[in-house]
């Protein structure tokens, strides 16, 4: 995919921290990172003095001592977060919103240069989803980290009453400004680089809790099973790079004053790919598969979900997933493989690693009493789903299927918008179960008995995030599944989708074989329909135990997340019409030449 830009382009090249104007592209990052700083300083703010030297004279540090009463209040480090998040949310928003012109951020000169980042729509998009899932997240933890316990000595009380949440919100935006530099990745080093910077906050985040031995045992578990992910990744990342001697996603050509320069990519590399490539792809996949908890790398995600807080085990089905999907779409979508049996083998490999990956999640979720581990299956079978549609657009993208280009760029439109609404109802059904872990846990399906009397909003917010994750209409959920059935089928149709659009038929036997993954998603949904419903049977139709019969705790801040994400899951549903637009301009973008 070579990418000519000229003067009349859209696009615009910048050295990267050349100067001012790469800070206006990256001004999200910029935002994300100040809050970072703010949170190491501001809790510090105290009392401290220093002495000059040679002299006994003191003067005020302000940095350090005994905490000002202010600066040692627990929700302070919430509020910087919270803050930092939608103030970067908004501008990342801003920026999609107002179509702003594309960034090219390269490093190097002439023959030498690399194109690191890559500020466009499809940036945009996922930096809001990321943002956004961090910030329901930080905002649900207000209520669950309150003031330590008093103790005797109040200076000490005052150097640690909000040092845990200090820590938390810094890794909590860490995470997403590493999430960040992935959706803004055009070179596998950075996006390795962003993928790890997240990742390492994530496993903190997963063990966080040490009171609670699930928490440090699913804790290890991930680091473990990630680091091995991760390290297997980036072998086949430096496998690639002794093959083809750069790192570059997608092949540039940029006209310079000196004349044009091209920057040779994967994508064109691979039209002569040997064994030596595809064995490092095949090693960077197993690294971007454990990130989207696929068949046969999931099986540290239920540990994971389970022992971690409810708000950081949505971060890790919403926006962790998300960025391992965005690995995949740069790896199998951009650096294509050559049409032929090889490419051939890989589409089969894919489409029965995605069916494999929806029909174990649904058939564990199934059998699940752990609400939470239940949702982290329910997570592996999204996964498949997503994994089909993205077979369905490399079936496309390797020459297999005669489509029109705007066929698959809808089914990555479909893709990304399921993405984004799995943030409202996913997320936001962790949620429930973080309002239910203040009352005395949520391991057991049991304490979700009899919770439509207890709190019937709450109950009937859990019932919506049910029925948005299994498809029915007219919530989010049906609206996101529909579009990627429906995509797959259109690709699978080939040319002959212009005939199914403009109401032709055509026999089954002219599709191309993908369109069985529309299928099997479609059974897997009915599938899933089973244990979303049990859900609502036990909160509707069971007593409540004896010991958990009393209202839940009011929690406003936690409950101010639920029912956003409640209102977000219906209005998605309904009028969700501007964000498909955003997303499909987003996908465009993706394919769009550089």
């Amino acid at each position: 995919m070579t990418s000519h830009v000229d003067e009349g382009s859209q696009a615009v090249w910048q050295q990267l921290f050349s100067d001012s104007q790469t800070l206006s592209a990256l001004m999200p990052e910029f935002v994300m990172l100040m809050g970072i700083i703010a949170l190491i300083v501001v809790p510090n703010l105290g009392k401290a003095m220093i002495r000059l030297p040679l002299t006994k004279i003191r003067i005020p540090w302000f940095f350090g001592g005994q905490r000002f009463k202010t600066t040692s209040d627990p929700r302070i480090p919430a509020i910087i977060s919270i803050a930092t998040l939608l103030i970067a949310t908004i501008l990342a928003l801003a920026s999609l919103m107002g179509n702003a012109t594309r960034w090219i951020l390269y490093s190097g000169e002439s023959t030498e240069m690399i194109v690191l980042l890559k500020v466009d729509g499809f940036a945009r998009v996922f930096e809001i989803l990321f943002f956004g899932a961090l910030m329901l997240a930080a905002v649900a933890t207000v209520s669950r980290m309150p003031a330590s316990k008093p103790s005797k000595n109040l200076s000490v009380k005052a150097l640690i009453n909000n040092r845990r949440q200090v820590d938390f919100h810094i890794l909590l935006l860490m995470s997403g400004l590493g999430m960040a530099i992935v959706a803004l990745a055009q070179d596998l080093f950075m996006l390795f680089l962003g993928l790890e910077l997240a990742s390492l906050a994530i496993y903190v985040l997963v063990a966080f809790h040490k009171e609670s031995k699930a928490g440090t045992e699913g804790g290890v578990k991930y680091f473990i099973v990630g680091a091995t992910a991760s390290a297997i990744g980036l072998y086949g990342m430096s496998l690639l790079y002794i093959w083809h001697g750069n790192l570059q996603i997608s092949s540039h050509v940029f006209s310079a004053d000196s004349g044009v320069i091209v920057i040779q990519g994967l994508d064109r590399a691979f039209e002569n790919a040997d064994s030596l490539a595809y064995i490092a792809l095949g090693m960077m996949l197993v690294g971007f598969g454990f990130k989207v908890s696929a068949v046969p790398f999931h099986f540290a995600a239920p540990d994971a979900y389970s022992g971690a807080s409810s708000p950081i085990a949505g971060v890790l089905a919403t926006a962790s997933k998300a960025m391992g999907f965005i690995g995949l779409m740069r790896v199998l979508l951009l650096i294509s493989l050559p049409e032929g049996d090889g490419s051939a083998a890989w589409l089969i490999c894919l489409a029965t690693l995605s069916v494999i990956t929806m029909t174990w999640g649904n058939l564990a979720a199934l059998g699940s009493d752990n609400p939470k581990r239940m949702l982290a299956y329910s997570s592996v079978a999204h996964a498949g789903y997503m994994m089909a549609a993205l077979t369905a657009v490399g079936a496309w993208r390797w020459g297999h299927i005669s489509a029109p280009e705007e066929a698959a760029t809808w089914v990555v439109t479909a893709i990304m918008f399921h993405l984004v609404v799995l943030v409202t109802f996913k997320l936001g059904a962790f949620l429930v179960l973080a309002l239910l872990e203040l009352d005395g846990g949520a391991s057991r399906s049991g304490s979700l008995s009899g919770l439509a009397r207890r709190d019937p909003v709450i109950a009937a917010s859990m019932f919506i995030f049910m029925m948005a994750l299994a498809g029915v209409p007219p919530l989010a959920g049906f609206m996101s599944k529909f579009m990627l059935i429906a995509g797959i089928v259109n690709v699978a149709a080939g040319d002959a989708g212009s005939l199914m659009s403009s109401g032709g038929i055509t026999a089954f036997w002219d599709l191309h074989w993908v369109w069985w993954l529309a299928l099997a998603v479609f059974i897997n949904s009915a599938i899933s329909l089973f244990y979303y419903l049990r859900i609502g049977v036990i909160m509707f139709f069971e007593e409540a135990e004896s010991d958990r019969r009393k209202p839940l705790p009011r929690a406003w801040f936690l409950r101010l997340a639920i029912w956003s994400c409640a209102l977000g899951t219906f209005a998605f549903g309904v009028a969700g019409d501007h964000l498909i637009i955003l997303c499909n301009n987003a996908a465009e973008s993706f394919f769009a030449l550089s």
